[in-house]
């Protein structure tokens, strides 16, 4: 391991630390078999979606399953909402999809993933046979990004924003300082619709060189079992990328939902959804607020639907939180993070309030 000459993160090869994390391991874990019964605050899909129009607008699609999908007219769509071509627009089977595309078309020697964050990105890497560097952004510095902590040896680097666990948004302009030419700027903005006002996205932008922005329509529309997705990037990328695809990779009714949750009803029912989002994190952080004397220490500045917590006995209290009757993400699968940290949805009032009883409840018995 390696100290960055200009800043206190850290850098590591992951090869070494093959066993180390869990890369694999996702929040529905969390709620399956004997979860299922579960208030659910393990996953960030939105709570109580998709929407009865969307589920609507998904069955009609059923009609034309027999023909072969046809993907131009919700690539048109995806491309009109954020203002670009639709060269620049590739659709995929989710988020997940696009991580595997990206690490098997691209021809990359030194890639680098910014930790904590989702890791799907760094497993699909060393799946295609690379040797990941990490960037281990820290608690002490809030796990905000200094983009000289990146190494410039690096042609791949990826980061979400915000950032899956931490719930860190970063500057739109700190992040673009990590392109330059030569590399691969990957942005996964899975959640940044989740953001009032989209505030610091990379989305659209075409003076950002080697961009390359994810979005998903699984957090937002609960579509998690439906599989979409979609990469903006530069049309040479959109190619390579396309060439790595099965054909006919999206489904019917996939491209059905893609096109419609792009359209004008969905982006202001979205809009009207991060309000609301935000109200509901708000009243969780004054809650989790409440259990400071207790070790409970909450990551500052959350902008995403869902918080990450560290406290004592982090691992016992999520199973006592799961005997009362709710899951939480446990922290530990993700790089740079340990078995001290939990990752807590925000939801609605009453569900909130309810949480925050369990956890007194359980913070009490350990």
């Amino acid at each position: 391991m390696t100290t960055a000459t200009r800043t206190p993160m850290r850098t590591d090869s992951a090869a070494p630390k093959a066993g180390a994390h869990d890369l694999r391991h996702h929040g529905d874990a969390e709620v399956r078999d004997d979860g299922a019964s579960l208030v659910d605050l393990a996953v960030n899909v939105r709570s109580g979606t998709p929407p009865a129009w969307l589920r609507e607008h998904i069955a009609g699609s059923l009609a034309g399953l027999a023909a072969y999908p046809d993907g131009r007219a919700a690539r048109a769509a995806v491309a009109a909402r954020h203002g670009l071509p639709a060269e620049r627009v590739l659709l995929t089977a989710g988020a997940a999809e696009a991580f595997v595309l990206l690490a098997r078309a691209l021809e990359v020697r030194r890639p680098v993933v910014v930790h904590p964050q989702f890791t799907e990105p760094e497993a699909a890497l060393r799946d295609a046979g690379h040797t990941v560097d990490r960037v281990l952004l820290r608690e002490e510095d809030g796990f905000r990004l200094d983009p000289d902590a990146v190494p410039e040896a690096a042609d791949l680097v990826v980061i979400g924003n915000p950032t899956n666990p931490t719930s860190v948004l970063h500057p739109a302009a700190a992040v673009a300082r990590l392109a330059r030419p030569g590399r691969t700027l990957v942005v996964d903005e899975a959640f940044l619709d989740a953001v009032p006002g989209e505030r610091e996205a990379l989305a659209g932008r075409t003076d950002v060189p080697g961009l390359v922005v994810l979005r998903s329509l699984t957090k937002t529309w609960g579509l998690a079992g439906l599989r979409v997705g979609y990469v903006l990037a530069g049309p040479e990328t959109v190619e390579r990328l396309t060439r790595a695809q099965p054909l006919w990779p999206v489904s019917t009714p996939a491209l059905a939902a893609a096109q419609a949750c792009v359209g004008p009803r969905a982006l202001a029912e979205a809009a009207e959804t991060a309000r609301r989002i935000a109200v509901d994190r708000s009243r969780l952080l004054t809650g989790l607020g409440e259990f400071t004397g207790r070790g409970v220490r909450v990551v500052e500045g959350a902008e995403g639907p869902f918080v990450l917590l560290r406290l004592p006995h982090a691992a016992a209290v999520r199973e006592r939180l799961r005997a009362l009757g709710f899951a939480v993400r446990r922290g530990d699968t993700f790089p740079g993070l340990d078995d001290r940290w939990l990752r807590v949805a925000a939801r609605d009032r009453a569900t909130t309030d309810a949480f925050l009883k369990a956890l007194d409840r359980a913070l009490d018995t350990i």
